[in-house]
């Protein structure tokens, strides 16, 4: 190969090495961004879906009573619409006080539940002089579940057979008819306390510390009357060892439908009922609360649950989140009038 014929095929060497290694150099880091890109946006399409663990409920209160047995009706419908296992967890003591603290104080994810009720959610922030949690400031609702009526209840041997004969015997006689009730700030309390507001008259409360001894002072006649819950209520009243004067919701319960309301018989306007409704940690997100709604508003639509509530003298409800939180702002206000009048005061 000549001189010139060298020097071209140099020169083409050199300009191919030249063109081939800045792409090369350039590729490397451009590759690596782009996979690290990668994973990024896999994530952001492809969010977690809600529920992808199971839920706790917690219940402020010990198994058996009313609240246990509507939350795990709940719980069993709502973990076939969830698609994860809903668990009831138990925190009773101090009137709900510490199961409320722990469903408060849980991360607002969706991923805790909580059946508040009157006592808990309503009259507790005014009852105690120091809570460790404040249901307005803590907890989100999401439906009221149910809401039962207590029955005002006498001794056969009083002579009073409805609320009017019972007002005028406590205007005869101001101060001297008494009222059982299981503690002081209870709701049995609260509702003979409102009861002798509304009307205008003079009880005297007498609190128990065992509920069986309480009804059977009243049983006995030792007592006079007492704001008892319609299920326990009902089994002396059919057996005839307590008298039904009126049941306490602003309508006849289906279970006592031949008992006159209090609201009708002469003290307009009273209602007290106790009520269960569901609720989360504020602060969790809509479209969960929306979704727990949606499912919560499934299940209390369920026949069995239906019967199951209804054998508890609950009255089956399921409103909107906002309109649950109305109500619940309302009752706060309602009972914190009560406490103060009462004077009742824990610690």
């Amino acid at each position: 190969m000549d001189r010139a014929a060298r020097g071209d095929a140099a020169s083409s060497t050199l300009r191919h090495s030249v063109v081939r290694k800045p792409v090369m150099s350039l590729s490397r880091p451009l590759a690596a961004a782009l996979l690290l890109t990668l994973p990024t946006v896999a994530i952001a399409q492809a969010p977690v879906a809600y529920p992808s663990k199971p839920i706790r409920f917690v219940v402020p209160f010990t198994p058996g009573g009313t609240a246990d047995i509507l939350a795990r009706a709940l719980a069993q419908k709502m973990t076939d619409g969830l698609g994860q296992q809903v668990v009831v967890d138990n925190r009773g003591g101090s009137g709900g006080v510490i199961g409320s603290e722990i469903a408060a104080k849980s991360p607002p994810d969706g991923y805790t539940l909580m059946m508040g009720i009157t006592a808990n959610i309503a009259i507790n922030p005014s009852l105690y002089r120091k809570l460790p949690y404040q249901p307005e400031r803590d907890f989100a609702a999401v439906t009221l579940v149910a809401s039962a009526p207590y029955l005002l209840v006498v001794p056969p041997t009083l002579p009073a057979r409805n609320v009017k004969d019972l007002l005028g015997l406590a205007k005869a006689r101001p101060a001297q008819l008494a009222y059982a009730s299981f503690g002081n700030g209870s709701a049995n309390h609260l509702a003979g306390e409102l009861f002798a507001t509304m009307s205008n008259t003079k009880l005297v409360h007498v609190p128990y510390k065992n509920i069986g001894q309480g009804v059977s002072d009243v049983i006995a006649g030792q007592v006079q009357l007492l704001f008892l819950g319609i299920v326990s209520a009902k089994p002396h009243v059919d057996g005839g060892k307590l008298r039904a004067l009126a049941s306490t919701g602003l309508k006849r319960s289906p279970m006592t439908p031949n008992v006159p309301t209090v609201h009708e018989s002469g003290v307009p306007n009273y209602e007290v009922t106790g009520w269960y409704g569901l609720f989360v940690p504020a602060g969790t997100p809509v479209d969960i609360v929306n979704r727990l709604h949606a499912e919560a508003v499934r299940a209390i639509r369920q026949p069995d649950v239906q019967e199951r509530l209804t054998q508890q003298g609950a009255e089956l409800v399921g409103n909107t989140p906002q309109q649950f939180a109305a109500y619940v702002k309302a009752e706060t206000a309602k009972w914190a009038k009560v406490v103060k009048a009462s004077g009742a005061v824990a610690d």
